[in-house]
């Protein structure tokens, strides 16, 4: 893919998920602007936990109903188990919102889903489903438990990160919850869609200023007036992707792939998809380059056309 071809979806994506959102805008009879509707959602304390324990509360309910549509979705689950705990307090004012934190190699402990209770004013509740999809099931701890349990893989194979592919799959399981009765609030569903402009709108800023002539104050502007970010965390975003070209693609380039290969599939094989087998070839490899990946789903599709 060229900069311009990647600047091109990333407009297209950003023009699809802004439609959506002012659908559900649209939806709750909400009376004002697009920004106004994000001060809102901002500044109203129906929106926030009031102590760790109910945010902690909040996101183990999520993540235990997710735990329970998994054999919807997946044949193969890790064995390795997951926790959820607070971010440590000495890490947490400087932490991002939600992690993943793997065992340790050759470990019996769990996987922790690590939750940010600081600043509890700046964790809005209707991210929580989204965020802990991504963080936690099916996203990032079905990814690297999994792959850490692939034991005719090389160590290094089994630990590997590849950001196109295990990002690319935490989009992916944000968006899954869908298909399992998931984002059915409103509010909730928006707050799924402002992750995913968030990383749709890296297509257009990052190639923007590396490849298209864009100035960092240009790439503020749009980043501010197409997602929910504050100003802060905006400016904080666009010096990340100075300094870091190319790397905030991989979120959003990754999950298209996956959900493009899923409709290769769905297309070729019919009724003969299964979409717990589809889930088992992207994660039972490790993390692998986007090229490899299309290669064994491809693999796959011919194999299942011949039975």
């Amino acid at each position: 893919l060229s900069p311009e071809e990647i600047h091109n979806m990333g407009l297209t994506e950003v023009k699809r998920i802004r439609a959506e959102m002012q659908d559900i805008i649209k939806s709750l009879n909400f009376d004002g602007t697009f920004a106004d509707f994000i001060h809102f959602l901002r500044t109203d304390p129906r929106f926030y936990a009031t102590s760790e324990e109910q945010l902690l509360s909040y996101a183990s309910r999520i993540a235990k109903r997710m735990d329970g549509k998994l054999p919807q979705l997946f044949k193969t689950l890790p064995r390795t188990p997951y926790g959820i705990e607070p971010v440590p307090a000495q890490l947490a004012p400087n932490y991002t919102t939600g992690r993943y934190v793997r065992s340790p190699r050759g470990s019996t402990e769990p996987g922790y889903y690590w939750v940010n209770t600081y600043a509890l004013d700046k964790r809005p509740l209707y991210e929580m489903e989204a965020l802990t999809l991504h963080e936690a099931v099916p996203g990032h701890h079905l990814q690297i438990a999994l792959s850490q349990e692939l034991e005719e893989l090389p160590k290094f194979r089994q630990n590997s990160y590849i950001s196109a592919y295990g990002e690319g799959w935490g989009l992916y399981a944000e968006w899954l919850g869908l298909e399992v009765g998931f984002y059915t609030d409103p509010y909730n569903n928006f707050g799924r869609l402002t992750y995913e402009m968030w990383r749709a709108v890296r297509l257009v800023v990052d190639t923007g200023m590396h490849a298209m002539g864009w100035s960092r104050q240009q790439a503020i502007d749009y980043l501010a007036e197409n997602t929910a970010l504050s100003l802060h965390n905006v400016r904080t975003e666009i010096d990340r992707y100075i300094s870091w070209p190319a790397q905030a693609l991989s979120y959003k380039l990754g999950e298209m792939t996956i959900k493009r290969l899923r409709v290769e599939a769905e297309t070729k094989l019919g009724n003969k998809f299964d979409v717990r087998e589809f889930h088992d070839v992207i994660l039972s490899q490790g993390a692998v380059p986007l090229n490899i990946l299309i290669e064994q789903v491809r693999a796959y599709i011919a194999e299942v056309s011949t039975q």
